[in-house]
């Protein structure tokens, strides 16, 4: 994939939070879950991977499949907030 390195940080960081589905990031950018794993083993130091596959791995946040019935965002709705709302 020819990733922007805009889009490369955003995938990043959505894989980073816990309550992001790998299924949200198929979604925005056609990249399923063994391909996000890839590109953070590819960006990410070995140790801080490592740390973050022990941290993702069977989380139910991290699969939709795995989550209560009826929850079907990624984030809470106060999380990304207006630049400038906290003025």
């Amino acid at each position: 994939m020819n990733l922007s390195e805009e889009q490369t940080s955003r995938i990043i960081e959505m894989a980073w939070e816990d309550r992001t589905p790998f299924e949200a990031i198929e979604r925005l950018y056609g990249m399923p879950e063994k391909e996000v794993i890839k590109l953070m083993r590819r960006h990410l130091k070995q140790k801080t991977f490592k740390n973050w596959r022990e941290r993702v791995s069977g989380r139910k946040t991290k699969h939709a499949s795995l989550r209560p019935e009826g929850v079907d965002r990624g984030y809470c709705p106060s999380q990304y907030k207006p630049k400038g709302a906290n003025k």
